[in-house]
């Protein structure tokens, strides 16, 4: 039976430069709890590394995650990209990173905190993971594609790292499976040369109280990747209802 479930599809944790250390599984979960999410979607910059424990977290406490994480492109576009296999997102990391280039520096960027499902960290990420991997748009959302997952453009309405702003328009053919406003939900001067694309709004979040600050709304029978793009693709009754 198709009902209504709200995601967040787009939540950094502290594996993320930019992500505060209290992004850890537990945190992420229990907040995700207390604003009653379905879902939500770990998406840190360029690296997969702590989707599994927040998922082991979220299955304990009923709350859905997405096996994602947030690409950024050759031309600093933001690319948000989910999976319904852990094993595809896994490909999809070691191809980022054999175009991403660099070593961190925690001082200037921020820390990398690989943790477990206990919020322990297990290690630090040493990739140069606020870069840029040397894959185009194109390249990127083909290889998402070719994966079997979905592709987001990211915080279109943004004035950095989007595509908008780093192109100025979506190119014909470039075929994203959604469009994410961010928090602000402010469509851009670009709104009247969007493609015919779903929009979906989540949250980018950095912080736990971030998570939350924007989702979606989407009617299906379950939290799931299948049953999300279905939604997207609005096939058998399924659908966005609001972002």
């Amino acid at each position: 039976m198709l009902k209504p479930h709200i995601m967040d599809l787009h939540i950094h944790t502290c594996l993320s430069p930019c992500g505060a250390p209290e992004m850890v599984p537990t945190r992420i979960i229990s907040r995700a709890k207390e604003l009653h999410l379905d879902a939500v979607g770990v998406c840190d910059h360029n690296a997969a590394k702590n989707v599994e424990p927040v998922q082991r977290i979220g299955h304990k406490d009923g709350i859905a995650v997405f096996a994602g994480m947030e690409v950024t492109t050759r031309e600093e576009i933001h690319v948000i990209a989910l999976f319904g296999d852990n094993r595809d997102l896994t490909d999809l990391q070691e191809l980022v990173w054999q175009r991403l280039y660099g070593e961190n520096n925690s001082e200037a960027f921020g820390p990398q905190y690989i943790v477990d499902k206990q919020d322990y960290v297990r290690g630090i990420c040493r990739k140069l993971l606020i870069g840029a991997a040397d894959l185009s748009v194109d390249e990127t959302v083909s290889a998402i594609h070719r994966l079997k997952g979905l592709a987001i453009a990211s915080h279109i309405d943004r004035e950095v790292f989007s595509i908008t702003s780093q192109l100025g328009f979506i190119p014909v053919g470039l075929r994203f499976d959604a469009l994410e406003l961010s928090a602000r939900g402010k469509m851009t001067l670009f709104e009247h040369r969007l493609p015919d694309c779903p929009i979906v709004s989540f949250s980018d979040a950095h912080h736990l109280n971030d998570i939350g600050r924007a989702k979606t709304t989407f009617s299906v029978e379950a939290p799931t990747f299948d049953e999300l793009k279905k939604a997207l693709n609005g096939l058998e009754g399924r659908k966005i209802i609001h972002y």
